[in-house]
């Protein structure tokens, strides 16, 4: 019986024992993955190729140009950076007040007559925040600066394009709302599309060809190409991200 009392303490401890290491291990185990999760935050985020907060901040990249453009009265802080001219990003904190605030974008200079050109497309994927003001846009400019086209592709928040409606139209790929004005410098032709759309691809020279056919304009000189997005409002911060844009003009 001596021995058996004996057996069943040593097993008591020997249990007890077990207990305190499985804790420890534990707490070890817990205390490495602690270790390595804080090492794996410490690492610096992979900087991107170029980036900007300056004003008229820019950059050149296999033919395109990209620009900070904050160039709105009453506008926040602004980053812009770049992997590429097709893969590019924006943070942007402007106050929830009324008016443009910025337009950083990637252009593409084409510089051809319209009637000189067989197609002008472009490609677009992009990643914007649910909130803010703003539009994904395209902005076109021919002649010069002498008239303006925008293409809204998406548009969150209190924003409204120049000028008044004047029609509905299909095409370039897309359906839209047109309006026509003038912001006191040169005539715009706003494109809102009937739907948001983060993704796509458009028939531009489609879309400057309807308007010559209306007499809207004659045969212009399209010049730049310009996508990225027109910031109203961006309280708090957010972020705006080109996973991928391109322009081809032949």
């Amino acid at each position: 019986m001596h021995r058996i009392r004996q057996c069943g303490a040593r097993h008591r401890r020997t249990t007890a024992e077990r207990e305190i290491m499985l804790r420890m291990l534990r707490l070890f185990v817990s205390a490495s993955m602690l270790v390595a999760l804080v090492g794996v935050l410490a690492q610096p985020a992979q900087a991107a190729v170029w980036s900007s907060s300056d004003r008229w901040g820019t950059w050149t990249n296999g033919g395109y140009t990209l620009y900070n453009n904050i160039w709105g009265s009453g506008a926040g802080p602004q980053t812009i950076w770049a992997n590429s001219y097709s893969n590019w990003g924006v943070w942007a904190n402007h106050p929830n007040t009324g008016g443009v605030k910025s337009y950083p974008n990637a252009t593409k200079n084409v510089n051809r007559r319209l009637s000189a050109l067989g197609s002008v497309t472009s490609s677009f994927n992009v990643t914007v925040p649910n909130g803010g003001a703003y539009t994904s846009a395209y902005d076109i400019w021919c002649d010069g600066h002498t008239y303006e086209i925008m293409l809204w592709m998406n548009k969150y928040g209190p924003v409204g394009p120049i000028g008044s409606r004047q029609t509905s139209a299909s095409v370039g790929g897309h359906s839209w709302d047109v309006y026509r004005g003038s912001n006191g410098s040169n005539q715009v032709f706003s494109f809102v599309r009937q739907g948001n759309v983060n993704s796509g691809t458009v028939d531009i020279k489609a879309v400057l060809n309807w308007l010559r056919s209306r007499n809207w304009f004659g045969d212009v000189t399209l010049g730049d190409v310009q996508f990225g997005y027109e910031i109203t409002s961006s309280s708090g911060g957010m972020d705006f991200r080109t996973n991928s844009f391109s322009v081809s003009a032949s």
